[in-house]
């Protein structure tokens, strides 16, 4: 091999050597901005808040679906009319989540709510949360 050979198989392997860093360069660039805008992703659905998941286990092990249901009236008023009557801020979470747990009469009509004194405040609140994110689900 003479050394003209020996330069031009030099030449190759800089230009093979070049390429693959510019392509692994720039292809660490580019997953690294996949990465960024997906954890900037907004929430999309609201069953992506983990109020939603956490009030519906609650409400789902307790005796509300005994009266309530999410859209029809049932002895007790649909989830739906709820949260569309009560927007869904911390006051009326603590007055709905008190009502849950005393109880009421005359809001939606003569039958009256059990109360539930064994729950506590936290999950009433969460179970609240839940119901009146519902109206959110509709958007």
């Amino acid at each position: 091999m003479n050394t003209f050979d020996k330069i031009y198989i030099m030449k190759k392997y800089c230009i093979v050597l070049s390429l693959s860093f510019f392509g692994f360069a720039c292809g660490s660039n580019s997953n690294a901005k996949t990465e960024t805008k997906e954890a900037a992703k907004p929430v999309t659905s609201v069953m992506d808040n983990p109020d939603y998941e956490k009030g519906l286990n609650l409400v789902a092990k307790s005796d509300c679906f005994t009266c309530h249901k999410l859209r029809e009236t049932s002895i007790g008023p649909a989830y739906g009319l709820v949260a569309a009557k009560y927007e869904n801020n911390q006051e009326n979470q603590e007055k709905l989540a008190a009502k849950v747990i005393a109880g009421g009469q005359g809001v939606w009509g003569q039958i009256p709510m059990i109360p539930h004194p064994k729950l506590s405040k936290e999950d009433a609140i969460a179970m609240v949360k839940y119901i009146l994110l519902l109206k959110e689900e509709t958007k």
